[in-house]
């Protein structure tokens, strides 16, 4: 039985578009799990041979180049207090870091900020607003879009592997580790944005958006 659902799930026409949708929409809601199901997908795919891989990576990572794309460009037309939940206390202070980041080291920024689902949200607007140019940026989320969809399906995989003959003991896994991780990654990564100032020196602010 537990195979049955399983399979059903794996071979779902509504899958992927399901996926994209997904992964598009956690640019913005940091409470869809995009990395878990992609995590979770590859793990399936591991054990049942199902859903494709060959699919799941190319629409995880153009679903999240699109939605930091679409978030960029949130920040650089819209800025970043309009909105009520641009305000609240743990995205204003995650996106005034982001400001101080993106003119140090934008590249870096914004590559690693995919991983860090309130940083990614925070950088995206930020480069939109600070006037971090498009053709800039779109290469950097290009590529931590794919290396975020490569990461997330490897690591699935490897538990898909390791626990072949129980697929749905390979997915709870492979979840559990990659939730695991991304706590680890957010604490640390708070705690290395703790030493950073709040704000840039008024001489050195990046220009404003056109």
């Amino acid at each position: 039985m537990e195979a049955e659902w399983i399979d059903a799930i794996a071979a779902s026409v509504w899958l992927l578009p399901i996926l994209f949708l997904l992964v598009v929409g956690d640019a913005f809601f940091v409470v869809l799990p995009s990395e878990t199901v992609v995590v979770a997908l590859g793990a399936l795919w591991a054990s049942t041979g199902h859903p494709a891989i060959a699919a799941v990576i190319p629409v995880a990572a153009v679903g999240a180049i699109l939605g930091d794309l679409a978030c960029f460009g949130i920040g650089r037309r819209v800025g970043l207090e309009r909105w009520r939940w641009q305000r609240g206390r743990r995205v204003s202070a995650a996106i005034r870091r982001a400001r101080v980041g993106l003119h140090r080291r934008p590249a870096s920024l914004v590559l690693t900020a995919r991983y860090v689902p309130f940083a990614r949200i925070a950088v995206n607007l930020a480069a939109g607003a600070s006037g971090l140019p498009l053709r800039r940026f779109a290469p950097l989320s290009a590529i931590a879009g794919t290396t975020w969809a490569l990461y997330n399906t490897a690591m699935g995989a490897l538990f898909g592997t390791l626990m072949a003959s129980t697929p749905l003991l390979a997915v709870v896994a492979s979840i559990v580790v990659a939730v695991a991780l991304g706590v680890v990654i957010d604490r640390v990564s708070s705690s290395r944005r703790g030493a950073v100032p709040t704000a840039p020196p008024a001489s050195r602010d990046m220009p404003p958006a056109t």
